[in-house]
């Protein structure tokens, strides 16, 4: 710990902005953790759940049971369920638009995550250069070529890329995370919203033989 801190220390100024990035970074990734959480259900239980009510009590059983749910995939078919009344047509089209909606939700903050990442080693980057013109500085001041006042400002300039590019992978591991969980459920969404297309077609179809 008392390394660390020696290091960051050493580091120069150009420390305290890669520290607010990752600070920034993990709050915008915990944030996305939490949300993520809320919206993923056991897709399959779930959907034929609510298949098994419109066939039995009918729609509105079956919104109930969408609005007792959270999640992406239960808002999504909640919507379809919404539009039954106007035709299938109209049921695709609300599946569709609330389903961008979704995806929007899901994926916000994204973009912040990923400008951290970038920003991180360009800040490291920027640091070690600063660094090494202190160093050149140095021996121009000292007006000789001495190897422990060439190692010495080399390695604290190499400090602040250090600790930019480990901020840079650690925020990226969650990222890469966060898009893996985003396509899972939209991959759940669609394959979803299809069976309950297919279900309420099968129901149109029953109702008209009546």
């Amino acid at each position: 710990m008392n390394s660390l801190t020696s290091m960051y220390i050493d580091g120069g100024d150009f420390m305290h902005p890669i520290l607010i990035v990752f600070i920034l970074g993990l709050v915008f990734s915990f944030e996305r953790l939490y949300t993520l959480r809320k919206a993923k259900i056991n897709t399959k239980t779930f959907v034929d759940q609510v298949k098994k009510t419109i066939e039995s009590k009918g729609i509105e059983e079956a919104k109930l049971i969408c609005e007792k749910n959270p999640g992406s995939v239960s808002a999504v078919l909640h919507a379809g369920l919404q539009r039954f009344d106007e035709g299938l047509d109209s049921v695709e089209k609300a599946i569709m638009t609330y389903g961008g909606i979704e995806t929007g939700f899901l994926e916000k903050g994204l973009v912040w995550i990923s400008l951290f990442i970038a920003l991180a080693p360009m800040l490291g980057f920027t640091g070690t250069v600063q660094g090494m013109i202190e160093a050149f500085e140095a021996i121009k001041e000292a007006n000789q070529i001495s190897p422990a006042i060439v190692a010495g400002g080399i390695a604290k300039a190499l400090i602040t890329t250090l600790f930019g590019l480990v901020v840079a992978m650690i925020l990226q591991v969650f990222y890469n995370y966060f898009i893996s969980r985003i396509d899972s459920l939209v991959s759940d969404m669609e394959e979803s919203s299809v069976q309950l297309i297919d279900s309420l077609y099968s129901l149109k179809q029953n109702t008209a033989k009546k």
